[in-house]
């Protein structure tokens, strides 16, 4: 009976383990596989799948695996330095989005096509804005004296749970380009499907990372 208590969380820790490194490899291959796609430079459209990719894929999914207890590359770095990573990657972020917006936009300018007439650019619009909104949410969480009347935990819980609502949200958007016909036509039915998994892997870890945590001090507080 002891030794299934105490197996019982290696388990589970192992489990999480792999799930958060298949999901470091999920986002770099799914990456790769869009670069290599679009081509970036070769048109303007192409900066377009290769931003996007770059900044929800990646860019946004190893800013939230940073705090990862299981995979994180920041591990045994103190938590200050993780929030510095963090920071630096939720930038990056953002200005791929953004860019990535711009090229879209000046390219539907340029061949005078309407602009967000279909639910991937109406949910990718939506996205880039709720994701700037959050990261200037975020900026109390470092100056704290600008949240006033405000505790640390609950701008913490508060941004954690808004957090994973846009990532959900990207996974959205990347989720409708790949239902896109510039992807439907550039991959075979094997890879189509390999791919709309991706955002669907990727959510489901980052989901589980952030309310075990949530969880976790809960239980800690109780």
């Amino acid at each position: 009976m002891v030794h299934k208590t105490d197996s019982e969380p290696r388990i589970y820790g192992c489990a999480r383990t792999t799930c958060a490194v298949l999901t470091h490899c999920v986002c770099v291959v799914w990456t790769v596989l869009v670069t290599v796609l679009s081509r970036p430079g070769t048109s303007l459209f192409s900066w377009h799948p290769f931003l996007m990719t770059l900044a929800f894929s990646l860019f946004m999914t190893e800013a939230i695996l940073v705090f990862s207890p299981h995979a994180s590359p920041v591990r045994r770095f103190p938590h200050k330095t993780k929030v510095r990573v963090h920071w630096i990657l939720q930038c990056l972020c953002v200005c791929c989005a953004v860019l990535g917006l711009a090229a879209i936009a000046y390219n539907k300018h340029l061949n005078g096509k309407a602009h967000f007439t279909s639910w991937h650019g109406l949910v990718g619009l939506v996205t880039v804005c709720v994701v700037g909104v959050q990261s200037l949410a975020a900026v109390p969480l470092i100056y704290h004296s600008l949240a006033k009347g405000w505790s640390l935990a609950r701008l913490k819980r508060y941004h954690a749970a808004s957090g994973l609502l846009t990532y959900l949200l990207g996974g959205a958007s990347l989720f409708l380009g790949i239902c896109s016909v510039w992807f439907s036509a550039s991959v075979g039915d094997h890879v189509w499907y390999l791919s709309a998994l991706c955002p669907a892997l990727c959510g489901f870890a980052v989901m589980s990372q952030v309310t075990n945590a949530y969880m976790a001090k809960k239980r800690l507080q109780s």
